[in-house]
């Protein structure tokens, strides 16, 4: 039996916590109110994160905190005293990138440090530099080729952590001034307006080259199951995925179709790649990329024109209860949908099962003709267990 990576989530509230690791995570990043790149999240206050660290330690898994912004001189009011209460509230490791940061955590903290992406390591030395300086683990460009993450893993002793899923920064790391310049919204202190994202005319002097047709220097997100057995056979710690502010369904099925593959894996089962990709596909709104996975990108790895591609299934409740007597589940409505659509269960405790909606009741028993209120709570008919937190999705024909 291979050794298995650690699979690592993101969590932009406690509930998206809570689902991460119940569909597989075995650690989840978080960002603070303070010193996070992700300044529009829904970032954790310290009693927050108190709570998602007992949650994750009765779980025995992990939590670490984003500081990892570049900060300028002020923003470093009460940085040393928030790195005391990360610490007193059970925080397992902080990801950091400036240097100011990491001094202060080591004067003040006995906090594990970890080095952001945002670093740009993408050599050995640069790595067992950070090992030096007292870093555990070091979160690689996302610029390497797994060819390159292999000879890096072989010259240090520190442990590697590697993206493999969510979005990807047009720019150097994630080390982008567009967004600053254009909006006034520094990226490298949680501002980030995606300004590579939006829709532009390109001239050729007074020119028009795009016909009609909307340009972005955007880069396709980041899909790697078909890189995953390579990157467990180099021996890469582990295995990041990106995207705090996706939703509740995005990170249930992000995660447990991760989970399984490496679990298989890891196990030595037969994998059947097309199907792990047929269910990531259920989770993506934009178009995916091996990203620099395979060596330097081409046009293909590229998104100029915000092409989309819509998921085939719509995340339209949760489950909150079952009754196993009389099969009646009580879910918690998220999309709108009606009596008579054909759904699929999704859980992390068995393969998806597809069920019809016959019949949709308020709580208080009475008949609906739609589910048309998020997070209502409502009945239906299910013809078999299910259990809290799974997921219901419905299937598009």
């Amino acid at each position: 039996m291979m050794k298995k990576p650690e699979l690592l989530a993101p969590a932009g509230s406690l509930e998206k916590l809570k689902i991460a690791f119940i569909y597989g995570a075995d650690a989840v990043f978080i960002g603070g109110k303070k010193f996070s790149l992700r300044a529009r999240a829904s970032n954790f206050d310290i009693p927050e994160i108190k709570k998602a660290c007992d949650f994750a330690h009765n779980l025995r898994k992990k939590v670490y905190v984003t500081t990892n912004i570049i900060p300028h001189n002020d923003n470093l009011n009460g940085l040393a005293e928030y790195l005391r209460d990360l610490e007193s509230v059970g925080v397992d490791a902080i990801i950091c990138a400036s240097p100011i940061i990491i001094d202060t955590a080591k004067k003040h903290t006995n906090l594990e440090i970890h080095i952001s992406t945002q670093v740009s390591a993408t050599n050995y030395e640069t790595v067992n530099f950070w090992h030096k300086e007292g870093a555990t683990r070091v979160v690689l460009a996302r610029e390497l080729n797994k060819y390159e993450i292999s000879e890096l893993k072989k010259n240090t002793k520190c442990d590697i952590e590697v993206f493999i899923h969510g979005g990807m920064c047009v720019s150097y790391s994630g080390r982008c001034t567009l967004s600053n310049n254009m909006t006034d919204r520094d990226a490298n202190r949680g501002g980030c307006a995606h300004s590579c994202r939006w829709n532009y005319d390109l001239f050729d002097g007074e020119t028009k080259l795009n016909n009609g047709i909307s340009f972005s220097m955007s880069s396709k997100d980041l899909q790697t199951v078909k890189h995953i057995s390579d990157l467990i056979d180099i021996g890469v710690d582990s295995l990041k995925i990106e995207g705090r502010m996706k939703s509740i369904h995005y990170i249930a099925t992000v995660v447990n179709t991760y989970r399984k593959l490496i679990d298989d894996i890891c196990d030595d089962y037969e994998i059947d790649l097309p199907k792990y990709l047929l269910e990531i596909r259920k989770a993506e709104n934009r178009l995916t990329s091996h990203g620099f996975m395979e060596g330097m990108t081409t046009i293909d790895e590229q998104l100029y024109n915000m092409r989309s591609e819509n998921p085939s299934q719509d995340f339209i409740a949760y489950v909150r209860d079952y009754d196993e007597e009389n099969f009646i589940a009580t879910i918690e409505q998220r999309n709108h949908f009606v009596p008579g659509e054909l759904a699929e269960v999704f859980s992390p405790n068995f393969e998806s099962l597809k069920f019809k909606i016959d019949e949709i009741r308020d709580i208080d028993d009475n008949i609906l003709d739609a589910a048309r209120h998020p997070k209502q709570l409502l009945k239906v008919f299910i013809p078999f267990k299910v259990s809290k937190y799974d997921i219901i999705r419905k299937i598009k024909h």
